[in-house]
Parts: C-alpha cells; structure tokens; sequence
C-alpha cells in the first residue's frame, strides 16, 4: 500500500507505475482510462487496522488443532495478524482456513460478517510489544473478500431484498387501490393517500433507473474546491488532506481554505496540515495549488464561499464543508455531467462517516444513503436536483458571481438568512440551468450524535427546506412537466402529513373507535421501502435501521414541522456560535434577567 502523503495524486514524473500495493497490473506512463478497474484496484489494496479474533487452521487438519490469533490489520485481499511466539508451526507456503468475524466499523459497511475462508501464508516475522515477542503472520486469501462475500451473503441479500421490494411496491399499490372505494366516505384523506404511495413509489422508481454519467478520460476541466472553515479544528486536517489527495491532473486542480474568524485553533490545523504537504510533496507543486486565507471578522458561511470563488483560478469550483472527506476519485467523477454546457451545478454523494458511532449515527446512515441514492438520483433523472448539498457539490464559477450579490444579501420577510446555503445558491442555479447528482462522486461527513443536537440540526433544515421551497415554487414549473408535478406534491405531502397523522392515529381511534390498522401497515410498507432499498445496494446490516428511521420520524421529527410552519424566517443554527445565535442567546438572557427583576413567575 502506498503510505506517501499524496497517494492518489497522478504521479507527474512517472516514477511510481504500480497500480496496488500487490503491483498487479503496471499501467505505462501513468494512463489511468481504465477507471473501474482502477477503482477496483483501490478497494482491493485498502488496508484497515483491525482487533478482533482469528482461528488459523492447516488445511486438512481438524479444527482442534487451530490456533488463534489476533488480527492488526485486514484488507480485502488479506489479513495480517500476532500469534504468541511459541506458535511456530506455520511457514511461509502454508496452505490454511482463516476464520474470523469482522466487527461493524472495521471495513466498508457491508464487510461486518463472519469469514470462513481458505488463505496462504506469504509473510512471517516476529516483533516485540509489550516487552513480549509477537510471530507475526502475513495471508494472503483465496479470492478477494469482495467476491467472497459476493457468493456467501451479498448476492443473498441483493435477491431477496429485490423480491421483498417488488412484494412490498405491489401492496402498497394493492392499498392505495382499495382507497378508492372509500373516496365517497373522506375524498381529502384518501386522495392524499393514494398521492402519497404515487410520490414514493415514483420516487423508488426513477433512482432505480438512475445512471451515473460515465467517466470520460478525456474530460479533465480546471477545478477550484473551496472549504469554509468555521470551528472544526477536530477534521479541518482530514478534510483539506482528502481533497488535495485526488486523483486528478496537478495542473488542474487547486485548494482554498477559508477560515471565518475561528476561535478554537483551526488555523493552527490548517497551517500545520498544509505545511506537511508543502514540505512532502514538493513533486506536486502543492505550493501553487494549496493555499488558505483568514477573514477579517466573522461573516458567515456565505461570505467564506464567495472569498474563495473570487480567489479561485478555474472555472468550476467545488465546496466542500469542513467536516467532510472526499473519496480519492470524488473529484473525477463530479466533474462529468459538466459536459453538457447546460448543466449548472452537481452534487455528490454524501455517507455518514461515523456511522457505528451510536443508533442516532446509525439511523441517519440509512436516511442519508436513501435522501442520495434515490431521492436525489430520481431528481437528477429531470435533471433538476433541487438541493446541491454542501458536503460535495460543484458549480460553474461564473454562475456563482454571477448571484452572489443576491446570495450575501437574501433575506426572508425581513431577516437575513443564514442557513441553507446550498438550497439558497441551488435555486439561483436551477432557474436557469440543470442541476444533477452524480453517484460515483463520494464524500463522508460527520452527523450529530448527541439527540439534542440532531433534532436543533433537523429544525433548521426543516425551517431552510421549508423557505427554499416556497421561493423554487415560483420557477419550478417552469422545467419538465413531470418534475414541477413531483416538486408541488414533494412540497404538499410533508407540511400536510403531521394533520394526516393526528386523524388517523388519534381522532379516528378515539372518536369513531376504529383501530388504524390501514394507516399503520402503509407506515410499515414505507418502512419497508427504506430499509430494503439500502439493504439492495449497501448489502449492510444497518438495513433495520430504516424502520427505526421511520418510526422515528413519524413520532418525532414529523412535530418538528408545525414549528417549521410558524418559525421557518428564524436565522439562528443552533448548534454552532453565529453571530445571530449570540444576538439570540444575549436576547433570551435578557429576557431572563427582565423576568427576575420583577419577579414575574414565567
């Protein structure tokens, strides 16, 4: 594996030609147009640390005779682990079964399982730790873990999750056909519910038959990511590392850091990363291609992005959060729908990072994968995506000078707005222009684990979606028909849904004494929906957390949209120190003060 800073860079002077760590395969003077079998390279020689148990068994023998050992590091084509240095009856040529368990968290998601497979033996030395000396053992497997899991468990799960979802598509359809005989009793209700599973199905639909625009090797345009940087020096270092660390031609891609008046040392992180790749990677002219700037005083998200679109030399220019990290072939990949000179602007796909963190983390993995995967995808299909997320997305520079004045001054019924930035510049964009969403092009972002600060970030994007959208109901149905019909009934369904919920689950029990079977099972079809869709294409075990997600909505985050409705001009965040959360939080402790000083008991 290659541990240099840059690895993914294209080597500019031909010097490293080894495609993986293993050099399968030597790739003359660095021509990388065989990109899918690149990727697959890379995933192949990705090495993980690893700790967990492993019974290394000679072929033949039974499996008494095993030893067990302790796992360091694990890619998918090998394992490297310790064995106490008594246990010196494996040698190099070794034919041997390797059983194992992967833990959630070690490997890609859908690598937690248990292996039982057929391995050589191809390294042995010892090491000392722990003032004790440690044989260590190199195997190499039988057939990659990809494949392995492809025969033993995923290929199960991509079979049964698509016959468990054409089962679960038809009996929605079979009940939302049984809601029109009832049309004469409550037509409202009904008509929403049968318009209702119509959006979701359709929705289903279309990402099913999104494609990604194919990577053209020929198809290299000038890129300028920008990344605002506000208080996040935990992962500012990551984030810059992994942007400066892609796959792309050095002459055509640069790096903009901008900093807004961070006070907990974010500077110092960006100073002290971008120093280590000046002082490492010299060969990459890094020094012309990675540069950050401070900005006077706090301005806000807004304000940092167009500092660094002004300073930005290429045509296209990326943004990047602080808190998000690209994927070595992030870049490449975005890039592509940009060949169509009518295309405006793309998002990339976004996962969670820490995903294994707690339940909170696991359950946004499940919404975030389907909110991309298919909700996006089925908007890209009218190429109208009508939120360019902010973890990774690209516009055409000029489009965003060109609306910047706009974008720094927008204000809702008076009040500056400043949240929603990507929604905000999405609709400047899509008036005009395509906007689409390109799948192969993948970041990782951090998500909240702590519940309160979860539900202050879903308020502020209910409040932000809630705006954006009233503002895009004025154009949209300007684009394709089909598309400005999902967008109003996109719109419709979820401000209507927490009224929807209250007459099924409380009035009709209560009043009519009817038990809300019907609406119950759609809940659990919707459910079901979300939870097999990931199961089909991330073959992972947090697929149950797509029910979780669900009842979980239904019963908490649902509430948070009648709020929406009352406070959607609000500009506080919430959950970082904005200029307009310290006006909020001086004015609550205001009032606080006025309260105690006449004794007043609220």
């Amino acid at each position: 594996m290659d541990r240099r800073t840059l690895s993914y860079v294209p080597d500019p002077e031909n010097i490293r030609v080894n495609v993986d760590r293993r050099g399968n395969r030597v790739i003359p003077n660095g021509d990388s147009a065989d990109s899918d079998y690149l990727n697959k390279l890379r995933t192949l020689s990705l090495r993980y640390v690893a700790d967990f148990e492993v019974l290394l068994i000679p072929v033949g023998q039974k499996r008494r005779t095993g030893i067990k050992g302790r796992a360091v590091d694990i890619s998918a084509t090998g394992l490297l682990f310790e064995l106490p240095a008594a246990s010196s009856g494996f040698q190099v040529g070794d034919k041997v079964k390797a059983k194992f368990r992967i833990p959630p968290g070690t490997m890609p998601e859908g690598f937690e399982a248990g292996v039982n497979i057929e391995a050589a033996v191809v390294r042995r030395f010892t090491r000392e730790a722990d003032n004790e000396e440690k044989l260590m053992l190199a195997i190499e497997f039988e057939k990659p873990l990809t494949d392995y899991f492809q025969r033993k468990r995923w290929g199960y799960s991509v079979y049964s999750a698509s016959a468990l979802l054409f089962v679960a598509s038809l009996f929605i359809m079979l009940m939302r056909a049984e809601s029109i005989i009832y049309f004469k009793y409550n037509l409202v209700l009904y008509l929403y519910s049968l318009i209702a599973a119509l959006f979701l199905l359709t929705r289903y639909l279309f990402g099913a038959l999104y494609r990604n625009v194919p990577v053209n090797p020929d198809y290299t345009p000038g890129v300028s990511i920008i990344i605002p940087c506000f208080n996040e020096a935990e992962w500012i270092k990551r984030t810059i590392l992994s942007c400066m660390n892609q796959d792309y031609p050095v002459d055509k891609l640069e790096v903009i850091v901008v900093d807004d008046r961070s006070t907990d040392g974010s500077v110092e992180q960006i100073q002290d990363i971008i120093g280590v790749i000046h002082s490492e990677a010299e060969r990459y002219a890094t020094q012309d291609r990675l540069k950050y700037t401070v900005l006077p005083e706090n301005g806000g998200k807004r304000v940092a992005l167009v500092k660094g679109v002004e300073m930005a030399k290429h045509d296209l220019v990326v943004f990047v959060d602080s808190d998000s990290f690209l994927d070595p072939t992030a870049i490449r990949n975005l890039v592509q729908p940009f060949q169509d000179p009518r295309m405006g602007g793309v998002a990339g796909r976004t996962d969670v990072e820490n995903k294994y963190t707690n339940s909170v983390t696991k359950l946004q993995t499940v919404r975030y994968y389907i909110a991309f995967r298919i909700m996006k995808a089925a908007e890209s299909w009218f190429d109208s995506v009508t939120c360019l997320s902010g973890p990774l997305s690209c516009y055409r520079k000029e489009l965003i000078l060109r609306h910047a004045d706009a974008w720094l001054d927008q204000k809702f019924l008076g009040r500056p707005a400043t949240f929603g930035d990507d929604r905000s510049m999405t609709n400047f964009i899509l008036k005009t222009h395509r906007t689409g969403y390109q799948d192969s092009a993948i970041c990782s972002t951090i998500v909240p684990s702590r519940m309160n600060v979860f539900l202050k970030q879903q308020m502020r994007w209910k409040r932000s979606w809630l705006r954006e959208s009233l503002r895009a109901g004025l154009f949209i149905w300007r684009k394709e028909p089909f598309m400005a019909l999902f967008f109003y009934i996109g719109l419709i369904v979820p401000i209507a849904a927490p009224v929807v919920v209250v007459y099924n689950l409380m009035y009709v029990p209560i009043v009519q004494g009817i038990f809300p079977g019907t609406f119950l099972m759609g809940l659990l079809m919707m459910a079901l929906l979300m939870s097999l869709a990931h199961l089909l294409f991330r073959k992972s075990g947090l697929w149950v957390f797509g029910f979780v997600f669900c009842v979980f909505y239904e019963f908490v985050l649902l509430w948070q949209m009648p709020v929406a409705w009352v406070t959607f001009w609000k500009s506080t965040w919430g959950t970082r120190e904005t200029p307009q959360d310290v006006e909020a939080k001086e004015k609550k402790e205001a009032r606080k003060r006025k309260t105690k000083k006449f004794g007043l008991p609220f």
